[in-house]
């Protein structure tokens, strides 16, 4: 069941809470962390004043990232934040621009309402260059296979032959194309 919740949902903001919740956490990192998940926002909300998940990632970053079991862009999965508004910003602002993704014949397809500028995509090109590969980022159009299977044809899309390794720098790149 908890899959399929994660599979439906287009954003998450976690409250502090016990157990179940320290698990929903992390399991939603390792999913989107391993590309078993598309990625999705995951916000952190605690009042002001709280420690709950500044003391978590806290534990994340000395304990996991500081003996090398996560990589540092992994951190980029997950936003702390200490009011509604910086939540509601964070869930609502990651599909300002990006909507999607699929994987057709092993390139990632990225789904927007808006392409870069060419000279946009120079620079993210190059930016981003150790996860997009030598093919880089280019503009594409509906694959015939997402056309027969009436997905969201009326998108614009980029096309990244992704490393499907690095999805924390996959996500700085979902925040650089929402930037258009």
């Amino acid at each position: 069941r908890k899959v399929a919740f994660i599979k439906e949902s287009d954003g998450f903001a976690l409250l502090p809470g016990g157990f179940g919740t320290l698990d929903e956490a992390f399991e939603l990192l390792t999913l989107m962390q391993t590309g078993k998940s598309d990625l999705h926002p995951i916000v952190l909300l605690e009042e002001p004043g709280s420690t709950y998940w500044s003391e978590w990632l806290h534990f994340v970053e000395h304990q996991l990232l500081g003996r090398g079991l996560i990589d540092r862009e992994d951190l980029n999965l997950v936003k702390c934040v200490e009011t509604i508004e910086d939540a509601v910003e964070e869930l609502t602002g990651f599909y300002r621009n990006y909507q999607s993704q699929r994987y057709i014949g092993g390139k990632l397809i990225l789904r927007l309402l808006r392409t870069p500028p060419e000279k946009a995509l120079e620079e993210l090109n190059q930016a981003f260059a150790d996860i997009v590969g030598a093919d880089g980022i280019a503009p594409a159009e509906p694959s015939p296979r997402e056309i027969a299977d009436g997905d969201e044809p009326n998108l614009k899309r980029l096309v990244v032959n992704f490393n499907q390794t690095s999805f924390g720098r996959l996500r700085r790149l979902i925040d650089a194309l929402n930037q258009y």
